[in-house]
């Protein structure tokens, strides 16, 4: 059985991390297990959870459904459920933005105040990842940084990166291991996500101007 996160960074400050491992037991199921179908005729379908206390789900279904609706048919075909994740006490200690287990892919919620915080530094690939979406690191102290969003930036992020990236965990059927798949799906996110979002947030901005100067 496949399972794959979408990590986040370093040293939480009893808040999130990034991280691939799940600290999971066989007997310890990471999520609720949604059954394959023998027959997938409507399409996936959305469950959506009520969030912890002090958490919030920065995307609705109807923002999922037009954002997968830009990817081609054929990469929805494995595609049976899309959960919008409640954060339990135990995913408190590990949690993660995203993951990725047998036929369905699962969102988890963020602080309400769209603030992370972190013991640590972010890496200059998390640092410009952020960048890339809106979000901004903040050095608090020596030994304290915080990674704050707004609620447009973490929409953008969710919708064309962590939600991406799960559908290319979904479609991998060629790597095995874990690095070759978190390779493949940050690939995946910024090909069809990253990518495409930005092309099209040009051509707007180019029709805006040419109005504006009255081509």
């Amino acid at each position: 059985m496949v399972r794959a996160a979408r990590r986040r960074v370093g040293n939480p400050a009893s808040k999130r991390s990034r991280g691939i491992v799940l600290h999971q037991t066989p007997f310890t199921p990471p999520e609720d297990w949604h059954e394959p179908s023998e027959t997938q005729a409507e399409g996936y379908r959305i469950v959506v959870q009520k969030p912890a206390a002090g958490f919030q789900h920065v995307v609705t279904p109807e923002e999922i459904r037009r954002r997968l609706a830009r990817l081609p048919e054929h990469m929805l075909e494995p595609l049976e459920v899309v959960q919008l994740s409640r954060l339990t006490r135990k995913q408190r200690a590990y949690p993660c933005y995203g993951m990725q287990w047998g036929q369905a892919v699962y969102l988890y919620p963020m602080e309400a105040d769209l603030i992370e915080h972190y013991t640590g530094p972010p890496t200059p690939a998390e640092l410009i990842e952020a960048r890339m979406y809106g979000g901004c690191w903040e050095q608090v102290s020596r030994k304290r940084w915080r990674l704050r969003w707004t609620q447009d930036a973490i929409k953008d992020f969710y919708l064309n990166n962590v939600l991406i990236h799960e559908i290319g965990h979904l479609l991998d059927d060629r790597n095995s291991s874990t690095r070759d798949r978190e390779r493949y799906a940050e690939w995946f996110a910024i090909h069809h996500g990253y990518k495409p979002t930005r092309s099209d947030a040009l051509v707007r901005r180019r029709r805006k101007q040419s109005r504006r100067h009255g081509r």
